[in-house]
């Protein structure tokens, strides 16, 4: 009776294999799927002190993840080639002293990035630093020859004082609504909205919104299935309602 036992439990894995091995897309399947779908291959990242990390690698996890499926490069793009902090550069935002800031190192300058099709720019503390010129020079100079430009969390920010927002809707952090909106006077903010598109730019509310963005991003380009596939990897469930927004409720944002 065992030796049928283990005939069948080794029968049954097998049958289970197979069913894996044919449920799973092929090379070729991936690569007629792939001819199918925009080829968003060079993606940047622009970074600057004190961003918000979940900003950069929420939406980076999700991609990395696509990027097993396709060819994707990924340009960590700063000022210099000197490792970049979340540390804030004022005194006053770290009262107790603390060290506890991841860096990241860039892999191009602002000078040398190479050609884009997708551009991300985070937010986080140091969008409200007095020197980012050049982060909106580069925002503006590389903004016609994108495909699409990302923006997340304040980072909607840094567009705006581009000007590439101006004339269009787009959405920030809830909590730091008044500030960033300040900054675009031309820009159509949409108050109730987890994540805002016009066109090519996508912008998102604040910090984890950037997920849900990433996820309607990725099932807009590749399609549900991918998404589908890349969230439940991830076990997460996108909000895939762009005016689900219950902190612009929370922060009474919901009137003009």
């Amino acid at each position: 009776m065992r030796i049928r036992n283990s005939v069948v439990a080794g029968f049954t894995s097998l049958v289970a294999l197979a069913d894996m091995a044919m449920s799973s897309p092929s090379l070729e399947q991936i690569e007629k799927r792939n001819e199918a779908t925009p080829q968003l291959k060079n993606w940047g990242v622009v970074l600057f002190r004190a961003f918000d990390g979940l900003d950069i690698f929420g939406p980076l996890d999700a991609l990395q993840l696509l990027a097993f499926q396709r060819q994707m490069n990924l340009y960590l793009i700063a000022e210099t080639m000197d490792p970049v902090t979340s540390q804030p550069s004022s005194a006053a935002m770290n009262t107790y002293n603390s060290s506890f800031w991841p860096v990241i190192l860039p892999t191009h300058t602002f000078a040398i990035a190479p050609e884009l099709d997708v551009l991300l720019v985070p937010g986080g503390p140091g969008v409200r630093a007095p020197n980012l010129q050049n982060i909106t020079d580069f925002i503006a100079d590389r903004y016609e020859s994108l495909e699409y430009l990302i923006t997340i969390c304040t980072g909607a920010g840094l567009a705006a004082k581009s000007g590439v927002l101006d004339g269009r809707r787009a959405t920030t952090n809830k909590s730091a609504w008044s500030t960033i909106t300040a900054w675009g006077p031309n820009v159509d903010w949409i108050r109730q909205a987890r994540w805002v598109v016009d066109g090519n730019i996508w912008t998102s509310s604040g910090v984890t919104a950037g997920l849900d963005l990433t996820f309607a991003f990725l099932t807009e380009m590749f399609g549900y299935e991918q998404s589908h596939r890349i969230a439940t990897i991830m076990e997460y469930t996108p909000n895939t309602n762009s005016s689900d927004d219950p902190f612009g409720f929370a922060l009474n944002l919901t009137s003009a």
